[in-house]
């Protein structure tokens, strides 16, 4: 460990640093061989999009202001005019954003600049406007409805008639300058923020906007795209170390690529080897920095050496790479540990030589056990959080982290600018502050509600037992209890003449009837006007003819009696008068039924009551039903579903009374019906706008120190210094005049001088007479242009709350909210007619007269620009959030706002007990609990936070400590350091940490006892936080993987690790990425990758049924072509996945028999209102996108089925299977039977299994005449193959598809190349095909085929969805590595057959039919949890599923293998499989050529064709690029499945 402190104790010694340089340069020996690099890149599809639109975009989610201020900023600074280089053009972006944003923020910025994580947005925009399409010749133009222009001149032309023509479709996610007004015309800028076009366009509609004679919105829109690529990060790179046990590395020469001399020639930040910081040293001594270079070129030499360790070095690995990290100074410690983990197996030679610190060790094991308690993590386990937000790096890609410091940022400096700081403030952001999910409910003892049954009292219960303990007795599962007590409690609230009251009230007879213990009320709401005749209204003759029965037996019968009138209505007609008197004529024989039912009856008691209670109860349109007061949702009253769910609520409450009984809280003695109805959740009014999870705030969070007074002032201030200066000047009223930190704030806007603002006033003083939580504070909002008549209740509020004390003011202010103060005081009265008792008069008088109209006028300006409210409109705002505007006639009441204080009280009472702490004074503690909410409320998630407060650790903590007097994040992670997951980690943490203050500890989680090598791959993890420039101030060549000093020796395959929804291909690469050999290259690889697209994923299912509607296809297109890309919903989850890029899609059922049978029900998560058939979808960010859609079969198309045997589901699709993309006939030409075409699917990845790959086509070919295709999955083809397939299919003749498919990511994960590919052999078969092709083949790329297929093809499965050949086992030397023979496959197999997957048949229709696809994912996703399960995966997982999933076992001279069969069998062999042998290891290359004679001349062949279109001697194809001859792939619908 000397060594390690060598940067540090050699400081002031120059001779002595030179000497040991000296020393270490002798004791290495000289190698010759020059340094090795790998680099790997991934960029767009689409140009770069400027920096400047992308910044906007930044700005655009902070708020839309933000976003209007700097387009305004920023015009005609094009980067073209702007100087001369990139860094000044950069800095202008930032500078001028800078001025919007706080430093967190700005540095934010750069961070996301870096990532181009808007880039998506701003293509979006581009790809709208390629749809449009755009005039030639026009760098801007504009669209009013429809109608399209270059000129600003002719704007006015283009508005005359716009609004006769069709509105545009509006996107969320466009740029609106004002607030949208439906009266106006829509004018759409297409243009680039910062060009002289623009800028004539901008201003001009601007002012348009700012007058209100048109809304304006912007969409980018680069008239001349870049030509260079966006260079994405955000992504992993893995040389994974192959196994050589088998040769599988093709000995076709490929040359290495000419790497940038800048790439390996740049400052390596990685600066620790073997216990030396270079990095420090060369600082530390410059003179000598060439001395360095050598001896650290020795040392990387010397450490790369990749001998295999014993496994006794093994055991401690990582608890010895923890001591190493820990043992350099905390400010290097993460790059120690970046370079460690991420060049693994290069480094732990030299780590088996650290010692461990006991007390490290020890250290460690005791933190194991609180992680273990805590968070469920096992040594060797990984965990991140983020101010105690759980981060998992494996499911959120970077830039929904991204989004998530974002979010976090503005919440602490919101907290940071109230004046809250450090430890105070990161407890406030612990708390939860979102209201919790609970439902509320309406009072039910209420007079209004006619109770049928009442389990306590009626006899019909008798026999039941009472005593609330009965809840305690143990029953079977789902058994209903008969106790003798009102626990559940139904309350139907019905109009007698509704269609669907007489099934509801059926449903309740059926309840009684079979003795659910339920108690059943009823309310009927009929006309309440005095002059409603139940002789004309069948709704009063109803309700009064129930009291007249009720009256004379009891409501039981009168229920039955009014059950048996709807008896009488025949379907279709509804209930009339008629009805009713022929019920009571026949019951009631001896009674004058005019009586009853008349004008004058007296059974008319209650009628008012019930429309009264309805009305109160605020529960929205009729029929509702209750159960304990709280009512169902709306989908819930269909007859079925009712019962089904009152039967859950019974036995879901049950647990719950359980519970209270257990603990006491309820006994024997307690009224059931007042204990449930006494619950924080019974109210006396629901109101959905209080209820509703949509929610607004203001931002309070400003420091400003301005007033109301002056209105020339407050006019100019920004929409956050308003609300600010409001805040700061408002004036409160309370229940007592006492010094006393009230947590609630409810600001009470409206005009006063009108009776609608009075009467919310009224209502709120009301109330607070019951609150000791509250204050009011009361916000003018006037009608009408102000003078001094109009505004005298308002002036006399404001200077009363002025110079009053509370209780005087408030008294007198209910004096003026009354309707007869107001009359007169219209009528000419003096105000001081209304002074009450104990006001000082002298200074209210004095104050009123000198009173100007400004604060009215700033208070008008605050609620038409921040709370966007119209003149005279009402709303009420509590603790910040906005709640209104309320409509002109709505009622706001003092129960409502009992409902207000009543859901905002939690969060702002733990709110209060931290603001407590801080001892400050009293209003200012109540204003900063309202500021404190309303930030919390508005930018919080609501999701829980760990609260990570455990102990500091001594040894073995990673410890960053945050900068005095900023806001800091708080970053804690728990790693193990030789995991995959820290080689990521310790990426990102090194970015986060130059990005943001941080209060970081990072806990070692080291694994004891290692028996194997934990790390069998080097690692790179691409992120940059801020864009780089070079000397010369233009842009750096951008993000890249860099793998330099690489050891010679291994065998490398190269993965890439993306987020979840980037589908990725390798371009421009003729190296074997499979297989890279670094020994064999000049120079270095250069590996090249392309963001192909972006996954569009979903969930649908079918309403009806409330199951995935197996075999429907969806399409995603543009309005144009609806069909450029299609899919299969799975029926695991419902699942189906999309691909496009960033821009606005269709969604559709496709045409056939998707369409025809399924209709779209809803939708969420698209970019269209709900409801509508037609489905946009955006994709404008590099995130995740999942959309759930829920479709319903049309009513004649009830009892069809997707998948039947018929084969309708193929008509208009056929058409598309049977063109290739090249070299097949014409689709005209083309008049076969489906059935004359060979579907073969195949995978291959390397370059020697590509090579066997066109080998085995061609063997395909050679032996038949019936047409074929072949079926590549393109995941992990190279470019090589890729450019040559389409030559290949021109000069043989054949058809073929690349498909693709993403391995969705509910579905477990395996990180080995090689599984994967056996995944997808498997897994997806019914969704990677379209449903037109019946029989797919599967071929190994390794197989010579020696037969026609088609009989294969043909071949009857007798039912089996499947066909595989049996593994040989007549070469008896091999009997000891048939392991199915043996153990769990011979108890598995009783006795059948244990097949091999490199033949496989496969009847789709069948296979789909039977839902295997879906139940083989099922098998594999509880197998695979267990890393020694499905070794073979593509193999072992059929063979599993034998019993579910019947397999026809083919005959055995299908596939002949050399390993397993004998010779004797070979000569009957219809295909020739190139089997790995055990116990040879024979190498694949040597193993054809001996095997297979005519396998060369194949080679031969393929070789030749390869080298005819090198030579470019076919016809001249050399120069068509592969885009050109494979571009019939767009306008093959299918194509993209």
């Amino acid at each position: 460990m000397a060594a390690l402190w060598l940067a540090g104790s050699a400081k002031n010694d120059n001779t002595g640093i030179l000497a040991t340089v000296a020393l270490v340069c002798l004791s290495f020996s000289i190698v010759n061989a020059d340094s090795k690099a790998v680099t790997t890149t991934l960029t767009t599809k689409w140009p770069s999009t400027p920096l400047l639109l992308e910044a906007s975009e930044f700005l655009a989610e902070e708020n839309k202001a933000k976003f209007w201020y700097f387009v305004d900023a920023t015009q005609e600074i094009h980067q073209g005019d702007y100087e001369e280089t990139d860094t000044s053009y950069y800095q202008y972006i930032l500078q001028k954003a800078g001025e919007l944003l706080t430093p967190v923020q700005t540095n934010l910025l750069k961070f996301a600049l870096s990532l181009r994580a808007y880039s998506a947005t701003v293509q979006t925009f581009q790809q709208i406007a390629a749809e449009e399409p755009p005039p030639e010749d026009c760098s801007a133009f504009i669209n009013v409805h429809g109608e399209k222009s270059c000129n600003p001149d002719n704007l006015e032309a283009l508005l005359q008639s716009a609004l006769e023509r069709p509105k545009p479709y509006l996107f969320k996610g466009d740029h609106i300058e004002s607030s949208f007004r439906t009266e106006l015309p829509v004018v759409i800028l297409y243009g680039e923020i910062g060009t002289k076009e623009f800028s004539r366009f901008h201003k001009l509609l601007h002012s348009k906007s700012d007058v209100g004679s048109v809304n304006y919105v912007l969409r980018h829109y680069v008239a001349n795209p870049s030509e260079d690529k966006v260079l994405l990060s955000g992504y992993g790179v893995e040389l994974a170390i192959k196994s050589t046990e088998y040769k599988a590395k093709d000995d076709t020469q490929v040359t290495g690529s000419e790497l940038n001399a800048t790439v390996i020639n740049e400052n390596d930040p990685v600066d620790e080897v073997q216990g030396f910081l270079f990095g420090k040293l060369k600082q530390l001594y410059p003179e000598i920095k060439e001395q360095l270079k050598e001896l650290r070129k020795h040392l990387v030499e010397s450490t790369n050496e990749m001998a295999p360790l014993k496994v006794w070095q093994l055991q401690d690995l990582s608890f010895q790479t923890a001591a190493r990290i820990l043992a350099a100074p905390s400010v290097d410690a993460l790059m120690v540990m970046r370079d460690l983990s991420q060049n693994f197996p290069t480094k732990a030679r030299s780590i088996t030589r650290t010692v461990v610190n006991p007390e490290m060790r020890k250290e460690v094991e005791e933190h194991q056990q609180y992680f273990k308690e805590t968070f469920g993590l096992h040594p060797g386990d990984s965990a991140l959080f983020i101010n105690g937000l759980s981060i998992d790096l494996d499911v959120q890609d970077i830039f929904s982290v991204l989004d998530l410091l974002r979010n976090e940022a503005r919440l602490m400096e919101g907290l940071h600018e109230l004046g809250i700081q450090g430890d105070e403030l990161h407890d406030l952001l612990k708390l939860n502050v979102q209201p919790a999910d609970s439902d509320y409910g309406v009072d039910i003892r209420n007079p209004a509600i006619y109770w049928i049954n009442n389990l306590e009292m009626d006899s019909k219960y008798n026999t039941w037992p009472s005593s609330v303990q009965e809840l305690l007795r143990p029953t079977f599962l789902g058994v209903i209890r008969q106790i003798r007590k009102n626990f559940h409690n139904f309350v139907l609230l019905v109009d007698p003449t509704d269609e669907s009251t007489p099934e509801l009230l059926k449903t309740a007879e059926m309840f009684y009837t079979n003795d659910i213990p339920l108690r059943i009320g009823l309310v009927f709401v009929v006309d309440d006007s005095d002059e409603a005749d139940g002789l004309k209204d069948p709704g009063v003759a109803l309700f009064r003819a129930f009291n007249f029965v009720a009256d004379e037996l009891d409501n039981m019968n009168a229920f039955q009696t009014i059950i048996s009138m709807y008896g009488k209505v025949k379907e279709g007609e509804k209930l009339a008068i008629e009805h009713i008197i022929g019920t009571l004529e026949k019951d009631f024989s001896n009674v004058e039924v005019t009586s009853i039912l008349g004008a004058n009856s007296v059974y008319d008691r209650n009628r008012k009551e019930c429309n009264n209670y309805y009305k109160q109860s605020g529960l929205g349109s009729l029929p509702i039903a209750l159960y304990n007061g709280m009512p169902y949702q709306r989908e819930q009253l269909d007859p079925d579903e009712l019962e089904t769910v009152t039967m859950h609520k019974i036995l879901d409450n049950t647990a719950y009374f359980q519970k209270v009984v257990y603990l006491g809280e309820l006994n024997n003695d307690q009224d059931v019906v007042d204990f449930i109805m006494n619950q924080p959740t019974i109210v006396p009014r629901i109101n959905s706008r209080i209820l509703s999870s949509d929610r607004d705030h203001l931002d309070l969070a400003s420091d400003a120190h301005d007033g109301v007074d002056d209105y020339s002032h407050f006019a100019f201030l920004k929409s956050e210094e308003k609300s600010a200066a409001v805040a700061n000047s408002i004036f409160y009223l309370s229940k007592r005049d006492d010094k006393y930190i009230r947590p609630l704030t409810f600001w009470i806007v409206g005009d006063f001088d009108d009776p609608s603002g009075r009467q919310l006033l009224y209502e709120s003083l009301k109330h607070l007479k019951s609150s000791n939580n509250l204050r009011i504070g009361l916000i003018n909002n006037p009608n009408s242009e102000l003078t001094q008549k109009n505004t005298i209740v308002a002036r006399a509020i404001w200077t009363a709350l002025k110079t009053q004390s509370v209780n005087n003011a408030k008294n007198f202010i209910t004096k003026l909210a009354k309707e007869e103060t107001a009359k007169a005081l219209a009528e000419g009265a003096d105000i001081m007619e209304f002074a009450v008792g104990g006001m000082d008069n002298d200074a209210f008088r004095k104050a009123f007269d000198n009173l100007s109209l400004d604060f009215i006028l700033s208070h008008s300006s605050f609620c038409k620009d921040v709370v966007k409210l119209k003149g005279g409109q009402r709303a009420i705002i509590s603790n910040g959030r906005i709640v209104g505007p309320l409509e002109e006639n709505e009622i706001f009441n003092q129960n409502d706002f009992h409902l207000l204080e009543n859901i905002a009280i939690e969060a702002a009472e733990k709110i209060k007990t931290k603001i407590r702490m801080l001892a400050v004074e009293e209003d200012f503690a109540s204003d900063l609990i309202m500021k404190v909410d309303s930030l919390l409320s508005s930018k919080s998630k609501g999701e829980a936070r760990i609260d990570l407060q455990f102990f500091e650790g001594q040894f073995s903590v990673i410890k960053l400590r945050p900068k005095e007097e900023q806001v800091y994040f708080e970053v804690v992670a728990i790693t193990d350091p030789v995991t995959r997951d820290a080689q990521r980690l310790s990426s990102f943490l090194l970015v986060l940490s130059q990005l943001v203050n941080m209060n970081m500890h990072v806990f070692m989680n080291c694994q004891p006892k290692l028996s194997e090598m934990p790390l069998k791959s080097i690692y790179r993890y691409v992120l940059e936080p801020e864009i780089t420039f070079t000397a010369a101030g233009s842009f750096a060549s951008g993000p890249v993987a860099k793998f330099l000093d690489m050891p010679q020796s291994p065998l490398f395959t190269l993965i890439i690790n993306t987020p979840e929804s980037w589908m990725v291909e390798s371009v421009h690469t003729s190296y074997d990425l499979d297989n890279i050999y670094l020994k064999e290259i000049d120079g270095g690889v250069a590996a090249e990758y392309e963001l192909e697209y972006l996954l569009l994923e979903g969930h649908c299912y079918d309403v009806s049924t409330g199951q995935p509607p197996r075999g429907l296809q969806f399409t995603l297109g543009t309005n144009a072509n609806h069909e450029i890309v299609d899919t299969i919903v799975m029926a695991n989850l419902g699942y189906f996945q999309l691909k496009a890029n960033p821009g606005a899609w269709v969604l559709s059922l496709r045409k056939g028999r998707s369409e025809d049978i399924y209709k779209i029900y809803s939708h969420d998560g698209t970019d269209s209102p709900a409801g509508t058939d037609e489905v946009t979808v955006v994709l404008n960010s590099f995130k995740s996108k999942i959309i759930k859609v829920k479709v319903q079969k049309k009513p004649d198309k009830m009892n069809e089925e997707l998948l039947s045997d018929g084969n309708a589901e193929n008509e208009g699709f056929w058409e598309s299977i049977k063109r290739g993309f090249t070299g097949g006939p014409k689709p005209e030409e083309l008049k076969l039977d489906k059935e004359d075409v060979i579907n073969i699917f195949s995978v291959a990845s390397g370059h020697l299994y590509e090579r066997f790959l066109r080998i085995m086509m061609l063997s395909v070919l050679k032996h038949t005449e019936t047409p074929v295709k072949f079926w590549f999955l393109k995941n992990y083809l190279s470019p090589t193959f890729k450019e040559f397939i389409p030559h290949m299919a021109k000069k043989y003749g054949f058809q073929y598809e690349l498909v693709q498919y993403k391995w969705p990511r509910w579905l477990h994960q395996q990180t080995e190349k090689q599984r994967i590919i056996w995944g997808y052999k498997i897994l997806f078969l019914d969704v990677l095909f379209p449903l037109a092709v019946d029989k797919i083949l599967f071929v190994d790329a390794d197989q010579i085929v020696r037969t026609d297929l088609k009989e294969l093809r043909d071949l009857d499965l007798e039912g089996a969805p499947y066909g595989y050949t049996p593994f040989c086992e007549s070469r008896k030397e091999m009997d000891g590595y048939r392991f199915w023979k043996s153990g769990y496959w011979a108890n598995h197999l009783q006795g059948r057959k244990y097949h091999i997957s490199a033949l496989y048949v496969v009847d789709l229709k069948k296979f789909r039919k039977i839902a295997a696809g879906d139940r083989l994912r099922g098998q594999y996703q509880g197998l695979s949890q267990d890393p020694n399960s499905l070794s073979n995966l593509d193999q072992d997982l059929p063979n599993n599923m034998i019993h579910q999933v019947p397999i026809k076992s083919l005959p055995q001279h299908w596939l002949w293998c050399e390993t397993w069969c004998d010779e004797a069998s070979k000569k009957k062999a219809k295909t020739i499989d190139l089997c790995n042998n055990p116990m040879t290891k024979e190498p694949k290359l040597e193993a054809a050529v001996r095997i297979v004679p005519e396998w060369q001349d194949y080679d031969q062949e393929i070789k030749q064709l390869q080298k005819m279109v090198q030579e470019g001697k076919m016809n001249g194809l050399t120069h068509a690029r592969t885009e050109d001859v494979t571009s019939t792939q767009d306008h093959v619908p299918h194509v993209e499945l």
